[in-house]
């Protein structure tokens, strides 16, 4: 019999803050169709919820049976809002028999949440690694994007002005880096990124 669906979140201290749900469930692969059509549903569902961003559905490779969910929400609270709402956990209900462990989520603020381990058997990446990802997605950007907004400075030459033309660029860059690049280059270098010194 499978274990009865529950949920733990690990919470964000910085309740204003954009931040991430991960979801990491474990389905049995007899029931893989079943749950992919289900997983089409409460993506939709959460995406009527306020504060709804996106969600990035990182499927397992072959041979394994872990799906990790990311969806972005605008704050903690609003986070907590579709983690503790009666239609996520009767979706859940409607699931429970596919699941061969717990199902589990955390709420994490920032990019934090693309270092957690689609798996938990492996460990989180090493720091250097981190760096290394976070910067080669980051350090281009500042070359690229602050020449393409150079038309519309001139065209609007309050905005160039120190600070205002700064905080256009930063707030750019970090929606490029978060909701675009990120979930795509992370996936890419997954198995890279995870793995273990012995692999």
């Amino acid at each position: 019999m499978s274990d009865e669906v529950t949920s733990t979140p690990v919470r964000s201290k910085l309740s204003g803050e954009s931040v991430t749900l991960l979801i990491q469930q474990r389905v049995r692969p007899d029931a893989l169709a079943r749950y992919e059509q289900w997983l089409r549903i409460i993506a939709a569902k959460a995406a009527e919820y306020p504060g709804h961003q996106g969600v990035h559905i990182i499927r397992p490779p072959a041979g394994h049976n872990e799906y990790s969910i990311l969806i972005r929400f605008a704050s903690v609270a609003d986070a907590e809002r579709w983690t503790s709402s009666t239609d996520r956990q009767r979706l859940l209900a409607e699931i429970a028999d596919a699941f061969e462990h717990k199902d589990q989520f955390h709420i994490q603020p920032g990019i934090e949440f693309w270092f957690t381990p689609p798996s938990r058997a492996q460990k989180k990446p090493a720091p250097w690694k981190q760096w290394l990802i976070t910067t080669s997605v980051i350090w281009p950007l500042t070359m690229l994007i602050p020449p393409l907004f150079k038309p519309l400075f001139a065209a609007v030459p309050v905005l160039a002005t120190w600070g205002i033309s700064h905080g256009i660029i930063a707030a750019t860059i970090v929606a490029l880096v978060v909701f675009l690049i990120m979930p795509r280059y992370v996936h890419i270098v997954s198995r890279w990124l995870f793995e273990s010194p012995s692999d």
